[in-house]
């Protein structure tokens, strides 16, 4: 399997927006209108579009469908994922519905589980499970919450429910620039045998570079860097498509 340079749309109150370390009071609008930004990142060749309803992460329900269809619709037959406030199977497949791929289960993961297992086998290789981490252990409600559940052990819970990826996140370096961290999500990695997609901080092609060089990690999300200018998306899937293959590599 190839790595996957996956760009995100954070959408809060229609918008769309970066945090700084999942902070909302630290929201930078970046774009009016969504779709039009999902038109452009789909005009090159990207795996899969990874879009977040913050709103709905904090509300514990989706808040932002309209613009979730919209993204839908414009990113032209591009794989949307969509994680934030997606609680029930009932909302799992009003998701699917409005076009969504694959959605991503959060907090529902850490709450109840058995959920997540029965959504896997409903809709095989359509769920993921969003694992959000500070200081090494499980964060919930929009990063308002953290629990005293390691990463790892909440990852192993879902080991043969079959969720086609893991998306981990580092809450304190998302938005910040300052580089994924690699060492974590590859540990997570080598913990189970689910694709592992690393989250948060990732700041340039070297980056991206040396995420697909992991062995375990399958993909990484970026955010912050392709709104400020500080990474050239076409540019860097061009890079990573050079890239060797990890290879057993271990990331530290």
């Amino acid at each position: 399997m190839s790595f996957e340079v996956i760009p995100a749309i954070d959408l809060l109150a229609g918008r769309c927006v970066r945090l700084a370390q999942g902070r909302y009071d630290a929201a930078t609008v970046y774009e009016e209108d969504p779709a039009a930004q999902a038109a452009r990142f789909a005009a090159l060749p990207i795996p899969r579009l990874h879009v977040v309803d913050l709103d709905g992460a904090k509300a514990g329900r989706p808040v932002n469908g309209a613009a979730v269809r919209a993204i839908t619709a414009a990113a032209a037959g591009v794989p949307v994922q969509l994680g934030g406030g997606v609680r029930t199977l009932a909302t799992i497949e009003r998701a699917l519905a409005d076009g969504v791929d694959r959605v991503v289960l959060g907090t529902v993961a850490l709450r109840d589980p058995g959920l997540v297992v029965q959504a896997a086998a409903r809709f095989p290789g359509r769920i993921a499970v969003g694992i959000d981490a500070l200081d090494g252990c499980v964060a919930v409600e929009g990063w308002t919450q953290k629990s005293d559940l390691p990463v790892a052990e909440l990852a192993r819970r879902f080991e043969d429910a079959g969720v086609a990826a893991l998306v981990h996140t580092d809450i304190a370096r998302d938005g910040m620039l300052e580089g994924p961290n690699l060492a974590a999500t590859a540990a997570l990695a080598a913990a189970v045998r689910i694709p592992v997609i690393v989250s948060g901080g990732v700041s340039s092609e070297a980056d991206l570079v040396r995420a697909a060089g992991c062995a375990g990690i399958a993909g990484a999300i970026v955010g912050r860097a392709l709104y400020t200018g500080a990474l050239d998306l076409g540019a860097a899937l061009a890079r990573v498509a050079r890239a060797p293959a990890a290879g057993g590599a271990v990331c530290c």
